[in-house]
């Protein structure tokens, strides 16, 4: 409601207008009906229809490849519990998957690289993230590198390297395919085109309406309009669906679910779930 009560304010104040005036404009009775805006409201709706679908693809897809990071993460690290000798400490390795989630949501929202992976990645790889460009993929090839280095030290049989590496092929896919989601927009002439038409229809449509509902004119285009509104605010919003918006994904979340999740396989006793957003909380 708080992105669209501007608009539904000018569509009250120009339906209570018409009202008043009789359908004129400018002393001239604008010879509109209910039935031309039936048959541009099918093709409106389709139109939405098109718009909220694309987005919320977008939105689904990005969360199916949170949940495949989340996949991937808790098999390597089952791989690396039971799979690499005693003789080495899995636990920095653990953390860095952690780390590379931090990282990954740090990326698609534009945040510092570096932020919020305080004890999850080693001091030297922290220090290169600061300027990076890709700052997840570095921390790839550092869980490459070490996994390397178990196989070097004969600790890592070469099969069960092969499938932890698949895993890391897996956090890259999905890395990868979120990039290409928040890199590409809708096209923006397709959004200005339903924007634009969106208003033009709420605005004629107390015109069409007033001589057959009369004073109910604004309560009924308000309410149709809000319908319109909404549905193209909504659209917008989870166009991109990783930043902080409402309906944006809980990355955050998303985040220290995997945190938790992979310190329990440790031994550790995982961090408490974090609290959702005071204004989301129903009393």
């Amino acid at each position: 409601m708080h992105r669209i009560y501007g608009q539904q304010l000018f569509i009250l104040a120009l339906s209570c207008a018409v009202v008043l005036a009789h359908g004129q404009l400018f002393l001239w009775k604008v010879p509109l009906t209910a039935s031309p805006f039936s048959l541009m409201g099918v093709s409106f709706a389709i139109f939405l229809g098109f718009r909220i679908n694309a987005s919320y693809d977008r939105f689904w897809e990005a969360r199916k490849h949170w949940g495949s990071v989340l996949v991937d993460a808790r098999n390597l690290t089952r791989q690396a519990l039971t799979a690499i000798a005693p003789g080495r400490d899995v636990r920095p390795f653990v953390l860095g998957l952690v780390g590379f989630a931090s990282t990954m949501r740090n990326q698609l929202r534009g945040q510092p690289n570096a932020l919020h992976t305080e004890g999850l990645l080693v001091p030297d790889l922290r220090a290169q993230l600061v300027n990076a460009r890709s700052a997840p993929t570095l921390v790839l090839l550092w869980l490459g590198q070490w996994l390397r280095e178990c196989r070097r030290d004969q600790l890592l049989e070469p099969v069960c390297a092969h499938k932890m590496e698949s895993s890391l092929d897996g956090l890259a896919l999905a890395l990868g395919s979120c990039e290409r989601i928040a890199n590409t927009p809708l096209p923006f002439a397709y959004s200005v085109i339903l924007h634009r038409s969106v208003y033009l229809y709420c605005a004629l449509l107390p015109f069409g309406l007033v001589d057959s509902v009369g004073w109910m004119t604004p309560l009924v285009v308000t309410f149709v309009s809000y319908t319109f509104f909404a549905l193209e605010a909504l659209s917008d919003e989870i166009e991109n669906p990783f930043g902080r918006d409402a309906n944006d994904l809980a990355l955050d979340a998303m985040v220290a679910g995997i945190n938790a999740s992979l310190r329990e396989m440790l031994g550790e006793v995982p961090p408490p779930a974090p609290l959702p957003d005071a204004r989301f909380v129903l009393n």
